[in-house]
């Protein structure tokens, strides 16, 4: 059972919605460790209740459309139940909702992104999202080893 579990989610063929697999790809060489699950995503979906339960934080990293382009946010999520019908497409909170409604649990929760700016064809990101993306992961791996050190503690 992976104890935190990272979500990059997003389309890499869509510019700086790709940013979520590019962080993704990135954690994935620099975080080793048997307590980290690192999945990339073209979209959130139902599938995914089931690996969620199974953690005790997630965090979900997309590109966002708000703020000022290359923005870092990192907010929290609680579950939500969607109030559309069912779909394949959900967001953090509604597959939190699904988690929680599916297996009884949902793990503490966290969306880290940064804000976008070109979100048109092509697989490079432009270049703020491209400079932010290093503080991006940085961020991830800082709150990595702080939830591996509380745990450590906790552990004694």
């Amino acid at each position: 059972m992976a104890r935190i579990l990272i979500l990059g989610y997003g389309n890499p063929l869509r510019s700086d919605d790709g940013l979520g697999w590019r962080a993704a790809e990135e954690l994935s060489r620099t975080l080793s460790s048997a307590d980290v699950d690192i999945l990339a995503r073209h979209q959130l979906t139902p599938e995914l209740a089931g690996p969620l339960s199974q953690a005790a934080t997630v965090f979900f990293i997309d590109a966002s459309r708000e703020g000022e382009p290359g923005e870092l946010s990192c907010v929290p999520v609680t579950p939500q139940a969607s109030g559309a019908g069912f779909s394949h497409q959900l967001s953090p909170a509604a597959v939190l909702a699904l988690s929680q409604l599916l297996f009884g649990t949902s793990p503490r929760a966290f969306l880290v992104s940064l804000c976008g700016q070109n979100f048109d064809h092509g697989e490079n990101l432009s270049p703020p999202v491209a400079a932010g993306l290093p503080r991006l992961t940085a961020l991830v791996g800082q709150l990595v080893q702080h939830l591996g050190q509380q745990q450590a503690v906790r552990s004694r």
